[in-house]
């Protein structure tokens, strides 16, 4: 099985989410990530939705979201054409000792410090997820006591758009 990036635009009102990610439950799909926001015109969202699937379950999945009346248009990014970038925030245990090694990790991957506390620093980062895997991996020996990461958003490159 692969992992397939699927651009999804929907009308923007209540439910959706709920009638997407049910479909996805029904049939036994997972979501590995979804992420979901108002486009240029308020009426309509953009999903991202990251599964793990073969050729045929993601037809599927394709065949039963175009079934679903609040989607307005789907297709699938290949990350030759597309850009992909998740946020992450992650709380580290930061002393006066390790505090300078830990801002000078964040500077390495281009991170950014949102706040600092006596016994803790919060970084931002944002890129694709081996970017993002790689920070925490680096951050991990100082003492990790909280992440948080947005999930995959994406947008196809170039002049290209996804319109309804």
């Amino acid at each position: 099985m692969k992992k397939h990036v699927l651009s999804v635009l929907v009308e923007n009102h209540s439910g959706v989410l709920s009638r997407v990610s049910g479909l996805f439950s029904r049939r036994g799909y997972n979501i590995d990530s979804l992420s979901v926001g108002e486009t240029e015109d308020p009426k309509i969202s953009r999903m991202t939705i990251v599964a793990d699937a073969d050729e045929y379950t993601l037809e599927q999945i394709k065949k039963q979201l175009n079934k679903l009346i609040d989607v307005i248009k789907i297709i699938e990014l290949k990350e030759e054409n597309a850009i992909y970038r998740e946020l992450a925030l992650i709380k580290i245990a930061a002393t006066k000792e390790n505090r300078a090694e830990i801002i000078e990790i964040a500077n390495i991957f281009r991170a950014h410090i949102v706040d600092v506390a006596s016994k803790a620093v919060v970084i931002e980062a944002t890129g694709d997820q081996g970017k993002i895997n790689a920070l925490t991996n680096m951050l991990m020996p100082y003492g990790i006591k909280e992440v948080i990461r947005t999930g995959l958003t994406a947008l196809e490159r170039g002049e290209k758009e996804l319109k309804n």
